[in-house]
């Protein structure tokens, strides 16, 4: 446990530094985030019905969407300098590394989603209980989604048109997410339970945690081959 956080103290901070020098990547991806998630309520009109049974999806793909824009960054500045070579052949483990790198990913991306998708929910008119539900599964479901695109992101390392190919290769992965992470609020807006929806959503965050890390390095040495 203690070479676990060793390796993966270094690779946090590493990224979370090297995502500070880059701040417009991040905040790129909460304007994105901030205008998906305004402009239904603008286009859908005023009516507090319709809106409360839009919000689930609405704010659920408007975070799928923002987070899955920051996937190609992941890897691809240490695959053109040269670092990913270098842990590639360093003794730690490289599954160890790239929960690292994926942790710090989600610190950026996905985290201020989550602080941030309350306030954009109040204009959909939710209830309080639903808000709460609505960050819950976004502290559940988001860190999915990072470990998730990491895989795509390391399979089309280096592919010409990577960028259209990572979200036709992530978006049907997502789905699971998507469909539990807004049935979760849709079911408290409702009044009804909205435990089996977390509960899944926490599966999904398990085994994407086991899983992902092990077959996102197996698609990075096939890249780097």
């Amino acid at each position: 446990m203690l070479s676990v956080l060793g390796v993966l103290g270094p690779v946090l901070r590493r990224d979370l530094l090297l995502a500070m020098r880059r701040r417009s990547d991040a905040l790129a991806t909460l304007f994105f985030f901030v205008i998906a998630a305004t402009l239904f309520p603008l286009g859908l009109g005023a009516e507090p019905g319709l809106l409360q049974r839009v919000a689930p999806g609405v704010v659920w793909v408007s975070a799928l969407l923002a987070s899955m824009l920051s996937l190609g960054r992941l890897f691809a500045p240490d695959w053109a300098d040269g670092t990913l070579e270098h842990l590639l052949l360093a003794p730690e483990p490289l599954a160890v590394v790239v929960l690292g790198k994926v942790l710090a990913h989600w610190l950026v991306a996905g985290l201020p989603l989550v602080l941030l998708a309350p306030l954009l929910a109040l204009q959909f008119q939710l209830p309080a209980d639903a808000l709460a539900t609505l960050v819950l599964g976004l502290l559940l479901g988001t860190p999915a989604l990072s470990l998730i695109g990491a895989v795509g992101a390391a399979l089309t390392l280096g592919v010409r048109g990577s960028g259209v190919l990572l979200p036709l290769l992530v978006l049907p992965l997502y789905v699971p997410v998507l469909v539990f992470g807004a049935g979760a609020v849709g079911a408290q807006a409702g009044g009804e339970s909205a435990s089996a929806h977390l509960l899944l959503l926490g599966a999904l965050l398990a085994a994407a945690t086991a899983a992902a890390p092990w077959a996102t390095a197996a698609a990075l040495r096939l890249a780097i081959e």
